[in-house]
């Protein structure tokens, strides 16, 4: 069963920033598009993020000029690049895949990483 990882999580004051990482040693991501989600304790899971296939990009509200997702095919890798962190991105963070932003039917969860933004 497919499931990718997630790196990058860590304790960060508000105003910091983190580069959070999703890839997968054997597992082409190319064909796909990726998802950043995260849930914050006692909530449901959001979608921060996604990329297509193609590189086009989308963002949750909340996130929007703060957050930056990007592909790296040549390393098998997408990065979500978070500035401006505030304490309600606290959360442990995923990605997955599907062949649309849409993620109707996302699949390689990982396990997770967890991101919190604290002073």
């Amino acid at each position: 069963q497919l499931q990718l990882v997630e790196s990058g999580g860590d304790l960060v004051q508000p105003g910091g920033s983190l580069r959070l990482s999703c890839s997968h040693s054997r597992f082409n991501l190319d064909y796909y598009a990726i998802g950043w989600f995260r849930q914050a304790p006692g909530k449901e899971r959001e979608r921060v993020s996604c990329v297509t296939r193609d590189g086009i990009t989308d963002y949750a509200d909340s996130v929007k000029g703060r957050f930056t997702i990007s592909r790296h095919d040549a390393m098998n890798m997408v990065d979500l690049q978070m500035n401006s962190l505030k304490p309600e991105d606290t959360g442990v963070y995923y990605c997955a895949v599907d062949y649309e932003c849409r993620m109707e039917n996302a699949f390689g969860w990982g396990k997770g990483t967890l991101v919190t933004v604290s002073s």
